[in-house]
């Protein structure tokens, strides 16, 4: 009986070892007091909230709870009826969009982190279609932006960042999440992922001090990042 052929397959590529694996960087970024100021837009709507219901508590009670869902803020200040309030500020605070700006040197860093090959996304507690506007504006390429709305809690739980990170198929160590506030450090924490806190922003950094940037350009320091230059995106991936 004549031998049967058997095809030989092919051989393995070889596997690639640790060292050879280049895992890429991700910064996560918040959006108010971080990427833009907004603050005389919250202040205008939450102008609009003092005549509208009779609410005497000054703006910057309400500031200090900035990052966290509008209805935990609302539950923290003691106000009923947070559904209706919600209404007016989010009328209020699209009347206001315009007092809005970039902070100095915002887009320039967002651009060389991403000529650096650093995946960029947002972790905001601004409602999407109040967001995405701003973010538009700096003409950045996000992978990812998470806004309320979506699975998971707000912060400063983790699971915003770690749903972005799930959207970028990327490990906690790879990730730098950049805040202003204490619940934007709570959710980096109990996410695994590095925080810095942006001095420049409405909070203080807490303590024990975290890694404090300056200013948006002393974020290229800080995470080892040369400044090359990257051409100007028009519009953003949102």
């Amino acid at each position: 009986m004549p031998a049967q052929h058997v095809p030989v397959a092919a051989p393995l590529p070889p596997r690639k070892k640790m060292e050879d694996v280049v895992t890429q960087h991700v910064l996560l970024l918040d959006l108010d007091g971080v990427l833009v100021d907004t603050r005389p837009v919250m202040q205008e709507a939450w102008r609009a909230v003092q005549q509208s219901h009779g609410i005497d508590l000054p703006f910057e009670m309400y500031e200090q709870h900035l990052g966290r869902p509008f209805n935990d803020i609302m539950e923290r200040l003691e106000l009923a009826d947070a559904d209706r309030i919600h209404e007016t500020y989010t009328a209020a605070s699209q009347a206001a969009s315009p007092l809005a700006r970039p902070f100095e040197g915002v887009e320039e860093v967002l651009h060389a982190f991403a000529a650096a090959d650093w995946r960029l996304g947002v972790v905001t507690s601004k409602p999407l279609d109040r967001a995405a506007p701003l973010l538009a504006q700096l003409g950045c390429p996000f992978a990812t932006v998470r806004a309320p709305g979506g699975p998971g809690r707000g912060k400063p739980a983790p699971d915003p960042l770690l749903l972005a990170l799930v959207d970028l198929a990327a490990d906690p160590a790879s990730a730098t999440y950049v805040g202003d506030m204490e619940v934007d450090r709570e959710a980096a924490r109990r996410a695994g992922v590095s925080y810095v806190h942006a001095a420049w922003g409405y909070g203080a950094p807490g303590t024990p001090e975290p890694r404090i940037a300056q200013s948006p350009v002393d974020l290229l320091r800080l995470l080892d990042v040369s400044k090359k230059s990257a051409p100007l995106i028009e519009g953003s991936l949102l």
